[in-house]
């Protein structure tokens, strides 16, 4: 099925992000927009405008009702999902890089960079006190003042935030006291995107290290390791498959140095199986190729953007996944009927 094009934005996808039930497409770019979409056409529905500088990062609700953003022009905003009005302005001392809601859509977070003479900080909001956010005061803010996080998502119940570093490094941070509850330092360079399973029991870290890795959430036990030829810049578990899909490709600077076949563009697919494993298959996107990952026998290939690309989100039905690009657009790809049925011998 020929995928839908989404033309939105004038400069590159920096993350895209689906609503609970899967109706809605959220796109944030380094244009200062905020789209949203209808996932089963690609109709915009309308805009969130108010940032003056790149968005880095954009989240939901589970009732979607209300929408975070976080972006370079030093602000978290909260918008009314519905009118597009914005709900708080949160200012910050440097860009916002990472932000989501909690289970309950009470307690946000989000996480400022290391720059201009500032520290990284983790700042937790509680939407149920107004005076925090007139005073623009978060009831914890925690310092990383050794390496900034670069993604960060919520852990189950919403009781600590995995937050992924420059380093390398995966921390778990308790959103009561703000200490640190668990480490983790399975990749050599910086974490470009966590995501969690649907469940949120397990997620998926990717990065530069040319490596996707698969983590237990609570105990933050390594799973899993997808190794590809590029950096990985986003990857998504699916929610009916035992698959992943990842994303990524060359650094920006050297696209025009480089052919679309060497820069490995495309989204990759790779199939792993695990005997005895509750996980019994995982799928990859980074050159748009199936592979069966104990084998490393290809079995499919997607291809689409121009550049590397930035972000990959799978739906909430699994039947279909979006992937944001370098190139500027957001493309949504619905898998054939013969996906659900394919199976690998092994």
């Amino acid at each position: 099925m020929k995928p839908i094009l989404l033309q939105g934005h004038e400069r590159s996808i920096t993350q895209i992000k689906y609503n609970r039930e899967g109706d809605l497409l959220f796109s944030v770019a380094k244009d200062t927009v905020t789209n949203v979409w209808y996932s089963v056409n690609g109709e915009r529905l309308g805009t969130y405008n108010g940032h003056t500088g790149a968005v880095w990062c954009v989240d939901c609700d589970w009732d979607t009702k209300n929408v975070l953003t976080g972006s370079a022009d030093n602000s978290c905003r909260l918008w009314d999902c519905e009118t597009g009005k914005q709900l708080a302005l949160l200012n910050t001392n440097s860009a916002v890089r990472t932000c989501g809601f909690d289970f309950s859509g009470n307690i946000i977070m989000f996480s400022t960079d290391k720059q201009m003479g500032y520290q990284c900080y983790l700042n937790f909001f509680d939407l149920r006190d107004p005076q925090q956010i007139d005073d623009n005061q978060p009831y914890l803010s925690v310092p990383c003042s050794d390496h900034k996080i670069t993604s960060a998502v919520w852990g189950p119940l919403g009781e600590f935030v995995i937050a992924g570093h420059e380093n390398g490094e995966i921390n778990q941070f308790s959103a009561k006291s703000g200490e640190v509850l668990k480490k983790a330092k399975e990749h050599s360079r910086q974490i470009n995107d966590i995501q969690p399973s649907v469940d949120l029991t397990i997620f998926i870290s990717a990065s530069k290290d040319n490596t996707a890795k698969l983590f237990d959430s609570t105990s933050l036990d390594h799973i899993k390791t997808f190794k590809t030829e590029r950096p990985v810049n986003s990857a998504a578990i699916s929610p009916i498959m035992d698959h992943v899909v990842m994303g990524g490709g060359q650094e920006a600077m050297e696209v025009t140095t480089t052919s679309t076949r060497i820069g490995k563009f495309e989204a990759r697919y790779a199939k792993m199986w695990q005997f005895g494993c509750k996980f019994p298959g995982l799928i990859l996107i980074l050159k748009a190729q199936f592979f069966h990952a104990a084998y490393e026998e290809e079995f499919g290939r997607v291809k689409g953007h121009f550049g590397p690309i930035n972000c990959v989100a799978f739906h909430p039905d699994g039947k279909s996944y979006s992937s944001g690009g370098e190139d500027g657009y957001v493309r949504i790809h619905y898998f054939d009927p013969q996906y659900f049925d394919f199976e690998l011998e092994a």
